[in-house]
């Protein structure tokens, strides 16, 4: 059985997100399910790894970190763009060393980036260890790697690494 249906929950929730996103008939549940059977199977192809999380406490403290850096951001770049003209804004690259390694915590580093807006995740150097990121409002370079590095990555170190 986990052969043929490797992720069933995926799969179920591939097709309850198919039928909410076009109106339900018998004919969307077959293509839907079509379409989350063959994404199950595109799934079970990659195999990723489980992640191994080693501290689950610190999770809720990562949460509550992101979603007031959000927010704070959502703020910021509603004032930048309401003052228009007014303000010199500079936006800029920078490279940032990262000491995470945990393709898991990266991964969870870069949706964190990119979620909050005025910042984009361009690219990772593997080999170097270093990410490319994009800010919109680039006023001081040291602040933005104080708050990668001790903020976000420190956090995904303790519950990944």
């Amino acid at each position: 059985m986990n052969r043929i249906f490797p992720h069933p929950l995926l799969m179920i929730f591939l097709i309850i997100m198919w039928l909410l996103l076009t109106h339900f008939s018998l004919g969307q549940l077959i293509v839907g399910s079509a379409i989350a059977f063959i994404a199950v199977q595109g799934m079970a192809a990659l195999q990723p790894d489980k992640p191994r999380l080693k501290r689950w406490d610190l999770l809720l403290k990562l949460t509550g970190i992101v979603l007031y850096d959000i927010v704070r951001s959502n703020i910021a770049v509603a004032r930048i763009i309401l003052q228009g003209g007014k303000r010199a804004r500079k936006s800029g690259f920078m490279t940032i060393p990262l000491d995470l390694r945990d393709s898991t915590g990266l991964a969870a580093l870069a949706v964190i980036i990119t979620s909050t807006p005025g910042t984009a995740w361009l690219d990772y150097n593997a080999a170097r260890g270093t990410l490319l990121l994009h800010v919109f409002d680039l006023v001081d370079e040291t602040v933005w790697l104080d708050l990668i590095k001790n903020r976000y990555e420190y956090l995904l170190r303790e519950i990944f690494e």
